[in-house]
């Protein structure tokens, strides 16, 4: 018999109400702008995974603002130690990736369980916030894997100009300063004959473009021809 415990999420209610204080705030001070919101997936359209480029603390509350669903987000295990901010994320929906042995192989599970739960999943490939200057770090491949085992689309988002509001090595965010976030088309990986870490690096450049006007219109397919 399963005994695990539900899922919890935030009642929808209380929800509409934290994203509603969320964008007065970031439309007050970081002029936030959306794009390509026509590439996200209605809520008849089941789970999804978000993968996208992080750049400040603010990005999964800048990603999923636009999005009345059940959300969740993979986070580094230290993130739940901080004031004020450990035990919101956790409210959210995040639980954590950690180095200790069977960390991750714990985080790939809970993300299975989140996507077949229907929700959506927010990953960062990077697994850490950029420098200032902007550049993208290396991808890792989970979010790629994570897709394919749940068999679920994954919906790059592009994330630029909080590299000069919140990056690493910077104690407190700046103010008055532009935030673009950009939703490109779905990217299949579902079909892929090609490795992962193709795949990783053609989701990187997708992400990478920071415009959706720049992604083929429609479903991006990842499937090679042999």
């Amino acid at each position: 018999m399963n005994t695990r415990t539900p899922i919890s999420y935030p009642s929808l209610l209380i929800w509409d109400l934290l994203r509603f204080v969320a964008y007065v705030i970031s439309k007050t001070f970081w002029f936030i702008r959306y794009e390509g919101r026509e590439n996200i997936p209605p809520s008849s359209a089941g789970a999804f995974l978000i993968a996208a480029n992080h750049q400040s603390y603010v990005d999964p509350v800048w990603i999923v603002l636009p999005m009345r669903r059940r959300t969740r987000f993979m986070a580094v295990d230290s993130a739940f130690g901080w004031r004020f901010v450990g035990p919101l994320i956790a409210y959210l929906g995040s639980f954590p990736v950690t180095d200790e042995p069977g960390g991750a192989t714990r985080a790939l599970k809970e993300a299975l369980r989140t996507l077949r739960d229907g929700a959506i999943l927010t990953v960062f490939p990077e697994g850490a916030r950029e420098y200032a200057d902007g550049k993208l770090l290396e991808f890792k491949t989970g979010a790629v894997r994570i897709a394919q085992h749940a068999g679920v689309p994954i919906l790059p988002v592009s994330i630029a100009g909080a590299e000069r509001i919140w990056p690493r090595g910077q104690k407190y965010p700046r103010l008055f300063r532009r935030v673009t976030i950009t939703y490109h088309p779905l990217f299949d990986v579902s079909r892929a004959r090609i490795d992962n870490d193709a795949l990783t690096d053609a989701l990187k450049e997708i992400i990478r473009s920071r415009s959706a006007d720049q992604a083929t219109a429609g479903v991006v397919s990842a499937e090679v021809q042999g």
